[in-house]
């Protein structure tokens, strides 16, 4: 990043004087400068101040006022200029220098002119000229360069999910991440994620993949369930207990406890199963 300062003099009054001199450039909006003891000596000396230091440490510090033009704006102002180049309004910006900020004086409007934009269309890299502020009589510019980039919205978790709790949509956000860096696993729909249950801890802020979770558990391998038969003129019921761990409407095995057989039923609720009529006989 480059940049051409915008330098305004700064000013000092003497005792015999009503109007200021110019003594030194103020810094750049933002900044500030330092004067150590020989410099302001020589000074007050050429101005015919009556002013010694105190010490040899003595300093004066100067520091400007600026409003500060942040990365998210800059960046929005870019992609501004690229749409009206013909880029999707789909894609994002991201500088290559994260922590960029301008500063413009206090007294001026915080707004941005993108000039001199170039896009290498092999790479989606570019390069532009920022003039700060856009109209202002003295303006900086700022060499900035970054790329064009594709983001997908993706629902994470906003809280800590521990191994078998039910997500909830509550339990959900949404960030932007690249779309090159998105795994071909991971979950890119709500309803993927609300009323699963993950497979492990999983922490707030992250992307998860399908192979982190599961359907919650109904029965579980050695429970009690309920069997269920029903037909248009009556329903069956029995008790059993599970030979396999099953989910809502997976096929498990379960052993009828009072006639010993073993039917095969679909898991419909927790701790229910339902039997189809060729596995009545197996019922008491």
């Amino acid at each position: 990043m480059e940049s051409r300062p915008n330098f305004s003099p700064m000013n000092i009054c003497s005792s015999n004087s009503r109007t200021g001199s110019s003594v030194a450039y103020s810094p750049e909006p933002g900044k500030r400068a330092v004067f150590d003891t020989t410099w302001l000596y020589k000074v007050a000396r050429g101005y015919g101040l009556a002013w010694k230091p105190l010490s040899n440490k003595q300093q004066a510090v100067v520091r400007r006022e600026s409003i500060a033009i942040k990365r998210a704006e800059i960046e929005d102002n870019i992609l501004g200029a690229l749409i009206e180049q013909g880029t999707s309004p789909e894609m994002s910006v991201e500088l290559s220098n994260r922590m960029l900020q301008i500063h413009v004086p206090s007294d001026t409007e915080a707004t941005i002119a993108v000039e001199d934009l170039l896009v290498d269309q092999r790479t989606s890299r570019f390069t532009a000229w920022l003039t700060a502020p856009a109209n202002g009589p003295v303006s900086s510019r700022t060499r900035v360069t970054g790329q064009i980039v594709k983001m997908v919205d993706v629902p994470v978790l906003n809280n800590r999910i521990a191994r078998d709790q039910i997500i909830r949509a509550e339990d959900l956000k949404w960030i932007k991440i690249r779309s090159k860096r998105i795994q071909d696993d991971v979950v890119t729909n709500a309803n993927g994620l609300i009323g699963m249950t993950p497979k492990r801890v999983l922490r707030s802020g992250k992307p998860v993949s399908n192979s982190d979770i599961s359907r919650p558990l109904l029965i579980k391998k050695g429970g009690l369930v309920t069997m269920v038969l029903k037909s248009p003129f009556m329903t069956l019921t029995s008790q059993g207990r599970a030979l396999d761990n099953g989910s809502d409407g997976d096929v498990v095995r379960i052993t009828n406890t009072q006639s010993n057989k073993t039917v095969q039923a679909v898991v419909t609720n927790t701790g229910q199963v339902r039997v189809t009529s060729a596995s009545s006989l197996a019922m008491n």
